[in-house]
């Protein structure tokens, strides 16, 4: 026995595209008593719609976000340092100091960033060395090939 779900799947089922429509659709009058004095103002439909620009972010914001960033760690290293006020001896190479541990631990970030500092700048200035070499070199002969 065929069931209404079976005829359905048996019978083609016709397609038909939309197209889109490119026009505005007009505004309702505000009031029925208002009469529409002059139509709406349409657009080409070729020129797409113009989109709001955003404005390009400048130095002088980034640098207020930057600032407002260093205050909250700043703020988040002060609470750190206050917290944990006990003393403690630290032992480095051949002397011996009685130190705050909030304080001893901020001297050992600061030690560490600037290692970290000097290893990159030395990386920096090697590449710039190679740049230069290579900008020096004159483009129009190529380079001298070893033969062993």
């Amino acid at each position: 026995m065929a069931t209404p779900s079976d005829e359905t799947q048996k019978t083609p089922q016709k397609t038909t595209q939309k197209t889109p429509i490119t026009e505005p659709i007009p505004a309702a009058p505000a009031s029925p008593a208002a009469p529409a004095t002059a139509p709406p103002a349409t657009r080409p439909s070729s020129a797409p719609p113009a989109a709001p620009k955003k404005p390009r972010p400048t130095r002088i914001s980034g640098t207020w976000i930057a600032v407002l960033v260093a205050i909250v760690v700043l703020i988040f290293l002060l609470v750190f340092i206050l917290q944990n006020g006990g003393t403690t001896t630290i032992h480095f190479l051949w002397g011996q100091f009685s130190l705050p541990l909030g304080v001893s631990l901020l001297f050992a970030a600061i030690g560490g960033a600037l290692l970290v500092a000097v290893i990159g700048a030395a990386r920096i200035l090697q590449l710039r060395r190679q740049a230069k070499r290579l900008t020096d070199r004159p483009a129009a002969s190529p380079p001298a090939r070893r033969e062993s």
